[in-house]
Parts: C-alpha cells; sequence; structure tokens
C-alpha cells in the first residue's frame, strides 16, 4: 500500500496536510464538548448559579458541535477529491503500461486480470484513500487525546475502558488471522468470474450453435458459487463484529454509571458532585475512546482487500517490459523495405520446445514472399517476430539493413502495414478504422481512405452503407460480416502506406475472385513495397516472387511455385490436396 501512495502528487500529499488540519482541529472540538458537559452538569448542582453561565456553556457546547461539523464536510470533501484525482491517474498509468506490454505480459496476467486490476482493483484503493482520510487518521489521533483526557480521572473507570479497548484488539487480530487470507482470495475469484464471463461473451454463436449453454451456465455457476462462498464468509465476519462493537459500547457506558454510582453511594456529600461530573465526562471520552477503535475495525473491513489490490496494481506498474525500445529511425541508405531472416529461432516464454529453428531468406524492396505449411507450422509466428510482438531467442531480423531490436517501435510500426488473421475493428466510422493510427506522415485524407477501400474491394459494400465513409462500425465490427471486416482491415494497412505489408492469413475469408482481384490490383498499385503474405491457399501464393514452405517450424523448401513443385514433396502435397494437376500447370 505504501508503495502505490508513494505515487500521489505533490498537489494532494497538500490537501492531505489541509485535510489533517482540519482532523486535528475536529477531534479537539469533539473532546470539547464533555468539558462544556462537565461544567453545564457542575452549575446546574451548584446553588446560586446563573442561568446565563449556563446558557454560555451550552453555546459554546454549541459552537463546537458545529466546528466539528463544518471540519467533517471540508475533510470529506479534500478525502473524496484526492481519491478521484489518483484513481483517474492510477487508471491512466495502468492503461499506457498495459499499452506498451508485449504479448509475453499480456499472457503473464492475462486480459480479465487486467481489466480487473484497472477497474475494480483501483475503486478498492479508493475507497480505502476516501475513508482513511477521514477515519484512519482521526482515530488513533482522537483514541491516544481521549485517553490522556481521563488519566487519573479513576481507576476504576480506565480499568473498565482498557478491559473494552483489549476486546476491540483481540476481534481486530481475529479478522487479520481468519478474514484477511479471504480478501486476498477475493481478487482472483473476481478475475476468474471476468473470465468466465467474457468468454461466454466473446463466443456466444458457438455457445449457442452447440447447444451448449448449460455447459456454460455451469462454469459459470461454479466461479460464481465459489466467488460468493468467499464473500459470505467475509460478510458474516464482519456482520458478527457489528453487534460485538455494539454490546461493547454499551457495556462500556453501563459500567461507568454502575462504577460511578457505587463510588458516589460511598463517598462524602461534598464529593458527590464532583465524582459525579468525573463520571459524565469520563462516560464520554470512554465512548470517544471505543468509537475510536471501531472506526478502526471499519478501515480494516477495508484495508486487506484494498491491500491485496494495491499490490496487484503494483506487479502491473513494477513490470518491466521485455521488448525494450531502440534508438534508430531509419534503415540504412540505398535499403528500402527489405526484410532480412539470418538464423531465426523461437520459442515461447517459459517453453521447452522451439517453434522456429534456424529460419533464413531475404525478401528484397517489392517482392512478395509467401508463407505457407500445416496448421502449427510456425507460419503466423514467425510474421509476428518482424513487428516486435515477441523478440527471436537466437539469430537476428533486419528491417532495411537494422535489427528490428535497435529500432524505436514508433519508427519501426511506421516501416509496416499489419493485417492480424482475425480482423479487428473500432467503435467509430469506417472512416476512423481505416484511418487508424498514427504513421508519422500526418492523418490521411478523404481521397486516401476512399482509394485504400477500393484497392481492399470494400466500395461496393461502405457505399451502400448509410453514411457510406462515415457510416457507423459497431463495437469489434459486429454489424458487418467476416469478409467485410477483413477488406476493411487490409485498407487500414494499404491507408498506411508502409514500406512492408504483412498479411497473416488475411485473405481466408475472401472468396477467390475478391482474392484474386485484390492481389492484382494491390501489386500494381502500390509497387515498390514489400509484401509478406501468410496463407493456407495455395491459390494466394502461387504467383509469389518468393514461398517458404514451413514444416514443424523448420523451413523444408524456398523458391518459386513451379520451382517447388519439383523440389518440395510437402510443397507438392498441399498444392495436390487444393488443386488438380492440370491447375497447378497452367
Amino acid at each position: 500500500m505504501i508503495k502505490i501512495l508513494k505515487r500521489m502528487k505533490a498537489a494532494e500529499w497538500l490537501q492531505a496536510i489541509i485535510s489533517l488540519v482540519f482532523i486535528v482541529s475536529q477531534v479537539w472540538l469533539d473532546l470539547k464538548l464533555p468539558d462544556y458537559m462537565s461544567e453545564i452538569t457542575s452549575l446546574s448542582q451548584t446553588p446560586g448559579s446563573e442561568l446565563s453561565d449556563i446558557w454560555l456553556a451550552g453555546g459554546k457546547m454549541l459552537l463546537c458541535a458545529l466546528g466539528s461539523l463544518v471540519s467533517a464536510i471540508i475533510v470529506g470533501f479534500f478525502a473524496a477529491r484526492i481519491a478521484a484525482s489518483f484513481s483517474q491517474r492510477m487508471r491512466s498509468l495502468l492503461f499506457n503500461k498495459v499499452d506498451s506490454f508485449s504479448m509475453e505480459e499480456i499472457n503473464r496476467f492475462s486480459t480479465a486480470s487486467l481489466i480487473t486490476r484497472s477497474t475494480n482493483d483501483i475503486t478498492q484503493v479508493q475507497m480505502l484513500i476516501t475513508l482513511g482520510l477521514q477515519m484512519m487518521i482521526k482515530a488513533p489521533i482522537m483514541a491516544v487525546w481521549a485517553i490522556t483526557k481521563i488519566t487519573g480521572k479513576g481507576a476504576e473507570w480506565s480499568i473498565a475502558t482498557g478491559a473494552a479497548v483489549v476486546i476491540l484488539v483481540v476481534m481486530i487480530v481475529l479478522i487479520m488471522i481468519f478474514v484477511m487470507p479471504k480478501f486476498k482470495k477475493m481478487q482472483t475469484l473476481t478475475d476468474n468470474l471476468n473470465r468466465v464471463t467474457r468468454e461466454n461473451l466473446t463466443g456466444l454463436r458457438v455457445v449457442r450453435a452447440y447447444n451448449a449453454e448449460g455447459y456454460q451456465e455451469e462454469k459459470f455457476e461454479a466461479a460464481n458459487n465459489e466467488l460468493t462462498a468467499t464473500q459470505l464468509f467475509t460478510n458474516r465476519s464482519m456482520a458478527v463484529m457489528m453487534p460485538m462493537m455494539s454490546t461493547v459500547l454499551s457495556g462500556i457506558s453501563l459500567a461507568i454509571y454502575w462504577i460511578g454510582a457505587y463510588l458516589i453511594d460511598g463517598a462524602e456529600a461534598m464529593d458527590r458532585l464532583t465524582i459525579f461530573s468525573d463520571m459524565v465526562v469520563f462516560s464520554s471520552y470512554s465512548i470517544q475512546v471505543i468509537m475510536s477503535f471501531m472506526m478502526l475495525i471499519m478501515i480494516f473491513f477495508i484495508y486487506p482487500r484494498a491491500s491485496v489490490s494495491a499490490k496487484r496494481i503494483n506487479e502491473v506498474l513494477e513490470t518491466k517490459p521485455t521488448i525494450l525500445d531502440g534508438q534508430e529511425r531509419d534503415g540504412l541508405k540505398g535499403k528500402k523495405g527489405e526484410v532480412v531472416f539470418q538464423n531465426v529461432s523461437f520459442k515461447y516464454p517459459g517453453a521447452s520446445d522451439y517453434v522456429l529453428q534456424d529460419i533464413s531468406f531475404t525478401a528484397r524492396e517489392g517482392e512478395t514472399v509467401a508463407f505457407i505449411g500445416s496448421t502449427g507450422s510456425g507460419k503466423s509466428t514467425l510474421v509476428n517476430l518482424i513487428p516486435r510482438f515477441y523478440d527471436a531467442t537466437e539469430g537476428s531480423i533486419l528491417i532495411d539493413g537494422i535489427n528490428v531490436m535497435d529500432y524505436a517501435q514508433e519508427a519501426l510500426n511506421n516501416k509496416i502495414g499489419y493485417v492480424p488473421q482475425k480482423a479487428v475493428m473500432f467503435r467509430g466510422s469506417v472512416s476512423s478504422n481505416v484511418a487508424y493510427g498514427d504513421n508519422g506522415r500526418g492523418k490521411p485524407g478523404h481521397k486516401d481512405i476512399q482509394t485504400a477501400v477500393r484497392i481492399a474491394q470494400g466500395t461496393e459494400f461502405v457505399e451502400k452503407m448509410e453514411g457510406q465513409y462515415e457510416a457507423e462500425i459497431a463495437q469489434s465490427g459486429s454489424n458487418i460480416s467476416g469478409g467485410q471486416k477483413q477488406r476493411l482491415a487490409i485498407a487500414r494497412a494499404v491507408c498506411r502506406k508502409p514500406e512492408i505489408y504483412i498479411f497473416d492469413d488475411s485473405f481466408s475469408a475472401l472468396d477467390y475472385k475478391t482474392d484474386r482481384n485484390l492481389r492484382s490490383i494491390l501489386k500494381k498499385e502500390t509497387a515498390g513495397v514489400t509484401s509478406l503474405i501468410v496463407a493456407q491457399r495455395i491459390g494466394t501464393v502461387m504467383d509469389a516472387d518468393q514461398i517458404i514452405v514451413l514444416e514443424e517450424g523448420r523451413m523444408v523448401g524456398k523458391g518459386s511455385h513451379k520451382e517447388l513443385l519439383n523440389t518440395c514433396e510437402v510443397y507438392r502435397e498441399i498444392a495436390m490436396s487444393q488443386l488438380s494437376e492440370e491447375e497447378l500447370i497452367s
């Protein structure tokens, strides 16, 4: 918790210090009330006292109560302001940190957990700051100050108050031992519930198609019941605490008055008024002490979960990215769009087996290089090493003669137009999705967007949409088809005007005619741009300048379509499974 609070700004600390001044003022005013109460008691029992003196003491008591109320409002205002400002900044820091993560860090935490940490965990910390300033700081100040006030006013009353405090301390210790571990578990269970819910919503079509609603409901119920059982344990524990605290509070009042009655009964007539006055004051102060401990227990309701949340937030913020930024912004002079793999091998973090082994090839400016192979052969992994979603385990990858690890990531990304296997659409319009991102050369104009859509064979369906290029695209592109999403994703890469295109099985949702037309116009309109294509279809790769065949992470063939038909058995098997011999030769 201390680590995360160190991230508070100077202005927030200043507001906290101002709050502290008002907290001290509030405590002082609250502790003055019993003094005036004692004075009123003495005046009312003393013969010859003036009514005006009683009114004066009562007026001072009323002013103290009003002053305490104003101080509490000011403290509440600053507490809410500090907590809201701090949580807003934490959300921004977390978002920016996650945005800088490579796929390794994303997979380490999981998407569901990162969402929980950015929302629920920050809310827990925000609640602690809000209540902490009002209770955590006030409670010990009030307790210590009240104890000093009652010191020497009666050993019997002090013993009774001490016994009540011991009971409350035992309750706090029990909370720490039995309840705090459950609070830690609750955040992990919340992650799990989010994961199951997200999985169900993402795969809703498949769930319905396979009549798997019952199975998904069972998974959700299992996660929900486990979280509910843990919450019930913590809530029941806290529910037991509240009546116990009320009992202690009532018990201490009863004990003080019982002891007071005993002392008054045994005292001389002249001392009875003093003892009675002390009893009234001691009763008020002892209740202040008990209330202080009750406030601390209230904080202990919130602190364990907030502490776990703070630790989880710090885990993300303190994670060092494995993909480090370089300094280079341009390639070597005379080289543009050249991609070179030199003895590249790769295995996923924590894995023992290599996904890719000893891959070497060169894609020169303007060439089209295609990658083909069976499922799981490492095609997508290979092209994902170029934009540094992961870094190669061994060997080096050069773009324009410079190792990709030496590039500033922004400069490297500006050289690449990437189209993933699964087309990703963002909530907005057709234009905002096609012109998405920053290519380092300013925002594309409407004509650039139209050209990109035309090259991607999307003009026909876009211009039929209501609003055309300003037509609304729903979150994840749920209001357009898979093929339309894929064409807009390709248009996004084209609009970027990169040196290198990476198409990671990006033509799979297109029919053969659209596929061929798109590649034909793409080659014509973007002459001089290097294209790297991952594909399953022979028809998509057969016109490539160079085809690389992968099998179990190894390169088993390299050459043109005709060369590979004669020299690579794996390629020939794939080709024969898709096209007839006449189609392959033609």
